[in-house]
């Protein structure tokens, strides 16, 4: 009986270690599903802004592009989204470009009434067809990608940021200088 608890106690500890190991709690995860692949180009899509101007990554090409993908519903994507204002009005002028992607199929309308209450001066595009989302692999939100000056994603994050955190912002400053 006692080498039964034994073995039973430590296959608990093994698959413990196992679902742990699973887990990331850093800023960023490397494993990447679909288009969004770390190291490999981003792929291009063409989306409507919320003035109605059609916005395509590849127009962007020479530029820093933080791609996040979010909706109105959900929490973590409007706490980060103040953060990604300061951070659009102090590098826009520096080559950061930031393209806030929003998923909800009736986009244009909620976003608009979101922006009544807390408005921004980034681009928020609207992708009520799925579109850079399917292409992106994007299912959890938010979900954001750092793309280089040539085309290429740096970096995925899934979930909320501060976007102003020290290592955020010495890692923007180093793709916008290099």
């Amino acid at each position: 009986m006692k080498r039964f608890r034994v073995l039973f106690f430590g296959i608990i500890l093994l698959l413990s270690v196992l679902v742990l190991a699973g887990c990331n709690d850093s800023t960023t995860a490397q494993q990447v599903s679909a288009g969004g692949v770390v190291g490999n180009m981003a792929p291009d899509f063409t989306l409507t802004d919320m003035q109605g101007q059609q916005v395509s990554l590849s127009q962007l090409r020479g530029k820093v592009v933080l791609l996040n993908f979010w909706a109105t519903w959900c929490p973590p994507c409007r706490e980060e989204m103040p953060s990604m204002e300061q951070l659009h009005r102090e590098f826009g002028s520096k080559g950061l470009v930031i393209l806030a992607v929003n998923v909800e199929k009736n986009g244009r309308q909620v976003v608009e009434q979101f922006l009544q209450r807390t408005p921004y001066s980034f681009p928020i595009l609207i992708d009520d067809k799925n579109v850079a989302q399917n292409t992106y692999g994007v299912f959890r939100f938010p979900e954001s990608f750092l793309i280089d000056r040539n085309g290429v994603i740096t970096e995925k994050i899934i979930g909320g940021r501060d976007w102003l955190s020290r290592s955020m912002v010495d890692r923007i400053k180093f793709m916008l200088n290099g």
